[in-house]
């Protein structure tokens, strides 16, 4: 049986992501979830990994010889985001903006400019009995997540099914968590805030290309807008879950549902059943 990469987003903060995207890895066989919330990841608090390799992750940055440049401007001309100024025998790089492509590092006509390490963040490996783990954690006061969770997907085992758990918005870090997934669980809440970031998320793998279809989190709540939404657009809606004391004081605690609650392995199985189908494999 082949394997799939899952990827579980939504427009929105607080929807429940990290909560579908924990109990779905746990109600699977041959799982590995990685945590591409670089910025605020907690997967770890629910599946409490023993982490066995943690490694650096850097990025390229131009380093400036001055005893070499003529300051004719050439890189500060071809870059697209303003990453370099330069004035009357004077050069200098605000690092916050560089986007790493080496540009600068190819025109330079006087060869005054190389590369440099920088350390954005962390990537940790681990294991939650027979799951396997992957978090990255950007460095505190880092601007660009992207890095760092790239590299967390390059540690994505093709012989494995892949669970995404991504960033809240629709921005950079949502596109480069979700790209390559076969699938993108959309988790949502019935509210207009909800309906509001599901709209746009819709709009987001649409153009990406990828198949997705709708998880309803705090089921009872609010309206019916965003049941009306998905079925005007024939938005599959592949599992409820419902506005519960009893489930928040489980996460509160950080414990996971489908570990205190058989019933509610059988329902995340058969969720990934279900996207298995409509995949076809």
């Amino acid at each position: 049986m082949s394997t799939m990469i899952v990827s579980v987003a939504s427009g929105k903060g607080g929807t429940g992501k990290t909560f579908v995207s924990v109990n779905l890895a746990l109600s699977i066989d041959n799982a590995q979830l990685l945590d591409c919330d670089v910025e605020e990841p907690n997967s770890h608090l629910f599946i409490k990994p023993k982490i066995v390799e943690k490694k650096p992750v850097h990025v390229l940055t131009p380093k400036i010889n001055e005893k070499n440049c003529d300051f004719c401007k050439k890189c500060s001309e071809f870059c697209e985001y303003n990453a370099i100024v330069v004035v009357p025998r004077k050069i200098m790089v605000f690092y916050e903006l560089c986007h790493n492509c080496g540009g600068c590092i190819l025109i330079c006509p006087k060869k005054a400019i190389t590369e440099d390490k920088k350390q954005v963040g962390v990537v940790e490996k681990g294991y939650s009995k027979n799951l396997m783990f992957v978090s990255g954690r950007l460095s505190v006061g880092e601007p660009r997540p992207v890095p760092v969770i790239n590299e967390v997907k390059k540690e994505a085992v093709k012989e494995k099914n892949v669970i995404v758990d991504s960033p809240p918005g629709t921005s950079c870090p949502v596109i480069a968590s979700v790209e390559g997934s076969d699938f993108c669980i959309l988790v949502t809440e019935p509210t207009p805030f909800g309906l509001y970031d599901l709209r746009l998320m819709v709009e987001t793998v649409k153009k990406m290309g990828i198949k997705f279809g709708v998880v309803v989190n705090k089921a009872g709540i609010g309206n019916k807008d965003v049941y009306k939404y998905c079925e005007k657009e024939k938005i599959p809606i592949l599992l409820e879950i419902p506005y519960s004391r009893k489930i928040a004081e489980l996460y509160s605690q950080g414990k996971t549902l489908v570990e205190e609650n058989p019933e509610w392995k059988e329902k995340f199985s058969g969720l990934f059943r279900a996207i298995r189908e409509r995949m076809g494999k």
